[in-house]
């Protein structure tokens, strides 16, 4: 029985997607294992957002061969559909597949003999139009529910068009279907994933289904807790959703909003679908109706022509809004963006200034959301995973909490009363001695 192993760079979407290919390895009789455990085959699911990760994917192949030096090693993800021939040249990498091809690596790759040069299979990214199903399963205590794939948007900066092609969707039938199967599992939670999810409905070029009609059949899908939606685009997130989640016990109130840049400038430049007048209206419709949800925020520093005003105008922005966090994102050089035509490109080291400021904003907003919900009962959920004798959990509305590891407690949801944060986070709980706020 031949041994494989798997490694994940990049989003949610690329762990739902590692997951279901791993389960066709197991079907097929291999054995999944560690990375460590001396692999047969090493199959590394790559991300190409930022040039950080294409550096990341080249350390993990080096990695790869250290542990193993006659494994098999295979790349498949975005960084794999866009550099295909770059990656091959890689020491050490014997295969390469593109966004249609992942899924069929166990055919393609018969045997999986190791050969004198790496083979790539990788299509244009024009002919890639199947949805394939996927989903997380036994990796973590919530599981990935890949809805949706690809994005039509052309944001300047963006290159997951061209690594995962146009907008597609499965059908709600199906993810009903799926959600279904999970639910028969130890799985509690569902995050529903997808490039562009608020825009899922497109099947075949055509409109055919709506996401506020996909999110009202799960919700009455039994055996599942809890739903989380991931990232979703401002212009996409419209006034039925929020409502539906604000009245919907399966629904979490915790969303995941793209911003970018808090001027209208910047947005325009970076060709985004909004203006921040959308935006913060989107954060007040969700805070008038659920008080004490929480709000994620995506935002990038450093663009091309973002000047110390603009950036000043983000951070003020931001700082004004009723959000709980944020995904700071420093602006790389991406080939074959519009970006990269733009003058007035910002030095690295500002670049970096503007990064730290917004992540101590974070910071700052993170605990003023946690102190907001002190003295408040919710439910946890804690997960399995746990480190130096502590394992964690997050309520409805994600916030992170701590506590001495209990294997009763594990993949189980538990009441607590969220009671004070010291500059450890300690929490007074229900059910529990003690448990903390997770900075």
């Amino acid at each position: 029985m031949k041994k494989v192993a798997f490694y994940t760079l990049g989003c949610k979407l690329n762990y739902a997607e590692t997951s279901t290919i791993a389960r066709k390895f197991e079907e097929k009789g291999y054995c999944k294992v560690d990375f460590t455990d001396t692999p047969d085959i090493f199959i590394i699911n790559t991300c190409s957002v930022t040039e950080n990760a294409d550096k990341k994917c080249k350390k993990v192949v080096r990695e790869a061969r250290n542990i193993s030096p006659d494994a098999y090693i295979a790349i498949i993800g975005c960084y794999a559909q866009l550099k295909p021939e770059e990656i091959s040249g890689i020491p050490g990498v014997d295969a390469v597949l593109g966004a249609s091809e992942k899924f069929r690596l166990i055919e393609l790759l018969d045997g999986f003999r190791r050969p004198k040069q790496a083979v790539v299979f990788n299509s244009e990214i024009t002919e890639v139009k199947k949805f394939n199903t996927s989903y997380s399963l036994f990796d973590r205590t919530r599981t990935f529910l890949k809805v949706q794939d690809g994005c039509d948007y052309s944001c300047s900066f963006c290159t997951i068009p061209l690594a995962r092609g146009s907008s597609r969707s499965d059908s709600i039938a199906n993810i009903v279907e799926t959600a279904e199967k999970i639910a028969q599992t130890d799985v509690k939670e569902i995050v529903l994933t997808g490039v562009n999810t608020g825009d899922f409905g497109l099947q075949e070029g055509e409109r055919k289904e709506r996401f506020i009609d996909l999110i009202k059949a799960l919700d009455l899908v039994e055996g599942i807790a809890r739903f989380r939606i991931s990232s979703i685009e401002p212009n996409l997130l419209h006034d039925e959703v929020i409502e539906f989640v604000a009245q919907s016990k399966r629904f979490m109130p915790h969303f995941h909003v793209p911003l970018q840049s808090g001027s209208n400038k910047i947005l325009k430049m970076m060709r985004r679908r909004y203006l921040r007048e959308l935006y913060a209206a989107r954060v007040e419709r969700i805070k008038s109706t659920m008080p004490h949800a929480c709000i994620g925020v995506d935002v990038i520093v450093g663009f091309p022509g973002e000047t110390k005003e603009d950036f000043l105008e983000t951070y003020k922005f931001l700082n004004e809004l009723d959000v709980s966090y944020l995904h700071v994102f420093t602006y790389s050089e991406r080939e074959n963006t519009q970006a990269l035509t733009l003058p007035n490109s910002v030095h690295a080291k500002e670049r970096h200034e503007r990064s730290t400021m917004l992540h101590s904003l974070s910071d700052k907003k993170r605990r003023s959301f946690y102190e907001a919900n002190l003295g408040k009962d919710f439910t946890v959920l804690f997960e399995n995973d746990v480190e130096n004798g502590q394992m964690h959990g997050f309520t409805e509305n994600y916030v992170r909490v701590t506590a001495q590891y209990d294997p009763v407690l594990i993949n189980e949801l538990k009441k607590v009363r969220l009671h004070s944060i010291t500059d450890k986070g300690v929490v007074d709980v229900h059910e529990i001695d003690e448990a903390v706020f997770s900075h």
